[in-house]
């Protein structure tokens, strides 16, 4: 087996070994040639190959998703490495542990003009748990060191004692860095220098990675609950707003006994990824009939609750954040092991804590409180979904209709993809069955890197994925279909309303052509081409029984990915959301 002949490159590697980080997604380069030999002639990596930096990145996002470990991402000098920030900056608000590699220029070599440098060190400063910047090693082309820049190897001092000092250095950025993602879930970045010559090998490894230092997750100690169970049993109104959370994550026996509780109300969404028939899991389905109501100030003071609940990552439904800014619980109490976002402006309390902890710790000492606050809010539940039922069977062709027969074809226990804008939002209207594991990038909520998650996540899933996207989203990551990765069990249903269909919803819409030009972006793409370009079944779908048709079949086992592109009138789908909730009103 071949190392990589710089030392620093050899350490990097041993250490990712020696910690378990075994998936490495690298973009191809020369200055990052060392790690690109270092990790593919090594059996204990899986490494995977994929052109696009910003689609490698929501790649790698997609794997760490599923794995729930350090995932690596490799690319070489310049403007490479800028691709990847939207991925860093959504892994930094969706507690993802991506581990960014950048090979850089020696340090002599940044803003002389050189090629291909950029100023590389600490670039992603403000969404990075950690900026490990490596020292550039001097026992490695130690004569062009010599010749460009003399204070790196001072003639008093040996080249073996300043090389040692490097790699103390380097060893404790690595520890730090590696530390971080593996404690605190957050993306870290180590950047390191090469001098040329980058391809050299040797037979044998010198380079032991001491990982002694390498921090383990150890979850912070409960504090003492009393006070908070106390509280929270003398109160009648209590909501919990769950966010984002991993399938599985909470264990139905809690989820449960709070459920059971007549004095509390949960609502969830489809990322949540928690099924109970005491829960509330479409919130806009509560909300927006009670913004349409002429007793909307009493009906949102009955909702008010008095404390309420968070945990999960960040909330989809904007009705809610505006509800619980406006109307605050008298307490908030949060649940994260690592931070505490202020969403509604009234934080009481952060327990900074693994949800299981905090879950086995509280909910023994609480009690069933005697109120009707819950079982009001599901008796306009049950209500809703009868009206819904009604309401489906009699709306056109649009994207509200098609999102609901592409719910009910998706085949239990699959893996759910959803990209961001109207794909997402028209997901929480809808019931998903208990058995699919629903995922979407939150952290940011943008539409750029859906397709490159769904392929990484897939190949750490052993389900079928689907992929549900508008078209906006799936033409803007199509590169997130270059690569020989993709399962042929992978589907995708492209719902293709010509442009960007949220702009009609949302408010300031006006029909006149700068909108459809610069906020709607309104197009005439289809996606046949790019699915004959990648090799992927195609089929399209224009009206209900076309939809039908292909929905039948589309769960069926082929040799090769699926794509099922479904197109919809642009100019109605506004018109049908927001009377579906006057309708059930």
């Amino acid at each position: 087996m071949r190392h990589p002949s710089i030392p620093s490159a050899q350490l990097l590697i041993q250490f990712c070994k020696a910690v378990e980080i075994s998936q490495i997604v690298i973009s191809p380069g020369s200055r990052n040639a060392p790690l690109i030999l270092g990790f593919t002639e090594d059996p204990y990596f899986d490494c995977y190959s994929i052109v696009d930096e910003r689609s490698a990145a929501f790649f790698a996002i997609g794997m760490a998703q599923q794995l729930k470990h350090p995932v690596v991402v490799l690319c070489t000098s310049g403007s490479a490495l800028l691709n990847y920030y939207p991925a860093v900056a959504e892994a930094f608000y969706s507690n993802h542990p991506l581990v960014v590699i950048s090979a850089d220029r020696p340090p002599y070599k940044i803003d002389i003009g050189d090629g291909q440098t950029i100023r590389q060190d600490n670039v992603f400063e403000r969404h990075i748990g950690y900026s490990a910047n490596l020292r550039q090693d001097v026992t490695h082309a130690t004569k062009t060191i010599k010749t460009f820049d003399t204070s790196m190897i001072p003639d008093d001092i040996s080249t073996e004692d300043i090389q040692r000092t490097i790699m103390e250095n380097n060893r404790e950025e690595i520890t730090l860095a590696l530390s971080t993602a593996l404690t605190q879930r957050l993306p870290v970045h180590i950047n390191i220098p090469f001098e040329e010559p980058l391809y050299n090998t040797q037979d044998f490894n010198e380079i032991q990675a001491d990982t002694t230092l390498v921090v383990e997750h150890k979850d912070n100690t409960l504090e003492d609950i009393s006070p908070f169970t106390t509280q929270w049993n003398a109160a009648r109104k209590k909501m919990i707003l769950i966010g984002v959370l991993s399938p599985d994550e909470i264990e139905p026996k809690w989820l449960e006994v709070l459920a059971n509780d007549p004095s509390v109300i949960i609502f969830t969404e489809t990322t949540s990824n928690l099924h109970n028939a005491n829960i509330l899991p479409s919130i806009d389905s509560i909300i927006a009939p009670i913004e349409n109501s002429e007793s909307k100030e009493d009906l949102f003071k009955a909702l008010q609750p008095d404390i309420l609940l968070t945990f999960g990552g960040l909330v989809v439904s904007k009705k809610i954040k505006a509800f619980l800014r406006h109307y605050k619980p008298s307490t908030h109490w949060h649940v994260h092991e690592n931070r505490a976002y202020d969403t509604f402006y009234g934080l009481s309390h952060h327990f900074k804590l693994r949800l299981k902890t905090f879950l086995e710790g509280f909910v023994p000492g609480i009690k069933n409180v005697s109120s009707t606050y819950r079982d009001h809010w599901l008796n306009i539940k049950d209500h809703y979904v009868k009206r819904r039922i009604e309401y489906m069977e009699s709306i056109p062709f649009s994207d509200m209709w098609v999102f609901d027969k592409i719910v009910q074809s998706l085949p239990k226990k699959a893996m759910v993809q959803l990209a961001n804008s109207s794909t997402v939002r028209y997901a929480q209207l809808f019931d998903m069955d208990p058995g699919l594991k629903v995922f979407c990038n939150r952290g940011t909520s943008g539409i750029d890197g859906s397709i490159s998650t769904a392929v990484g996540a897939s190949l750490q899933n052993e389900a079928p994925t689907f992929l549900i996207t508008g078209d906006l989203s799936f033409f803007y990551d199509s590169n997130g279909l270059w690569n020989k990765y993709i399962r042929p069990d992978f589907r995708i249903i492209l719902i293709n309303n010509g442009g960007g269909g949220i702009f009609r919803i949302l408010p300031g819409k006006e029909d006149s052509e700068n909108f459809k030009t610069f906020f709607e972006t309104s197009h005439q793409l289809n996606a046949k081409p790019i699915c004959s370009l990648h090799n992927i079944d195609y089929q399209l779908a224009e009206n209900k029984a076309e939809v039908l048709r292909a929905l039948e079949h589309f769960n069926e086992p082929s040799e090769r990915p699926k794509l099922l592109e479904i197109r919809t009138p642009s100019d109605i789908n506004d018109q049908i959301l927001l009377a579906y909730f006057d309708f059930i009103s």
